[in-house]
């Protein structure tokens, strides 16, 4: 099934098209650096020269992205899991819906595992922000990525969210695929997970059904994501200084780019996914007004995915030293503690700005792994 036109300019690449584009991603001076980087100079060498003919997108996935993202997981991750995925219908298209940690590995490792647990892998929405170089841009769509456009007037803004949204519906509905989005635009750098309306406003956009037939025919299924170590968090904490010392400071592509670096080869831990029950949406929702309506999905969304986070001892160790209490502490040992306090002061040590302002920086690293057992607490007890 061909796309319409009028998705050329974000949609991801078909398999007609694979052949000739893996080729050209290929002859880039660049892979053999981004493969000796992850697999090792020999490995990477022995990888290419063995490399099959790739004629679709499943080709180059199962051959190329599948084991390289799985040698990134071996590398720097205790474990990754995806549970409950018995809530994923194989036939229905689906929107995943996740919180934000990590600009690569969100997406990445949730594709992974649906794979390897017989899922078809999910279309992936990235921002155009982290297009620095044009090879990136055919890289990301030949990986099943469609771009989501973040620049141009309030008019074309409009139109470029319409046409998105219209992409969205058509990939979930008439080729019965799923598509991974974030919940928000960028990360939550303080990990309070919270859906942004215009999220939701945009994706309502492309229907002309009542809100709750167009909610319900997008499958919305959210799903749960927590980071036992935030490879980022200390890049995170430093942002936030850097943002209340000048409240115009504006990231550079080359801080995503150093992001997304210290993302894929940073100790990560324990990783886990949760999916959560697909959203039905009431017909008394019907009722309500525009903004009630927005607002009340929001709010459901953000329930589940805050009721479904896998916590780790180190989640409940930074809640109780940003309280100050010990309120959790039969969910972490005294060793656990220790190992904690030791990581973050190790991760501000990394922190490479004049004047840190370490007390404010290790608050908010606190922050970050404390919220989703505070915002845990909130949405088991509704």
């Amino acid at each position: 099934m061909n796309y319409p036109e009028r998705f050329n300019e974000i949609r991801c690449y078909s398999d007609a098209e694979a052949s000739f584009v893996i080729s050209q991603i290929f002859a880039r001076p660049e892979i053999k650096k981004i493969l000796a980087y992850v697999l090792g100079e020999d490995y990477a060498e022995y990888f290419l020269r063995t490399l099959p003919e790739m004629k679709t997108i499943d080709d180059f996935q199962r051959i190329v992205i599948i084991p390289v993202l799985m040698a990134i997981e071996h590398k720097t991750c205790t474990s990754v899991t995806l549970n409950g995925s018995e809530k994923i219908n194989k036939e229905k298209g689906a929107l995943y819906l996740t919180n934000h940690r990590d600009i690569v590995l969100d997406s990445a490792f949730l594709n992974i595992h649906l794979y390897l647990k017989g899922f078809n892998t999910s279309q992936i929405g990235i921002g155009n922000n982290l297009l620095i170089q044009p090879w990136i841009e055919h890289a990301v769509k030949l990986n099943k990525s469609f771009i989501v456009r973040r620049n141009g007037s309030i008019k074309e803004q409009l139109l470029i969210s319409k046409n998105l949204s219209e992409y969205i519906r058509y990939v979930i509905t008439e080729r019965k695929d799923a598509v991974w989005l974030a919940q928000r635009e960028g990360r939550a750098k303080d990990s309070n997970d919270v859906t942004q309306s215009s999220i939701i406003k945009m994706l309502n956009m492309s229907s002309k059904l009542s809100f709750v037939e167009s909610v319900n025919e997008l499958n919305i299924t959210p799903i749960a994501i927590n980071y036992e170590y935030d490879a980022c968090d200390f890049l995170k904490a430093k942002e936030f200084q850097l943002k209340r010392d000048n409240p115009q400071y504006k990231k550079s592509p080359m801080d995503d780019l150093l992001s997304m670096q210290t993302g894929l080869i940073a100790p990560k831990g324990r990783v886990s996914y949760n999916v959560c029950d697909p959203i039905v949406a009431p017909e008394e929702w019907n009722e309500l007004t525009k903004n009630e309506q927005v607002s009340l999905l929001t709010a459901e969304i953000d329930k589940r995915i805050h009721a479904n986070y896998i916590l780790y001892p180190n989640n409940y160790v930074a809640a109780d030293l940003l309280t100050n209490s010990n309120k959790f502490s039969d969910k972490y040992t005294q060793k656990d503690e220790e190992k904690f306090i030791s990581y973050v002061d190790k991760q501000l040590n990394k922190v490479d700005i004049p004047n840190p302002d370490f007390p404010f920086l290790r608050h908010m690293i606190y922050t970050m792994y404390a919220n989703p057992v505070l915002n845990q607490e909130i949405a088991l007890k509704k």
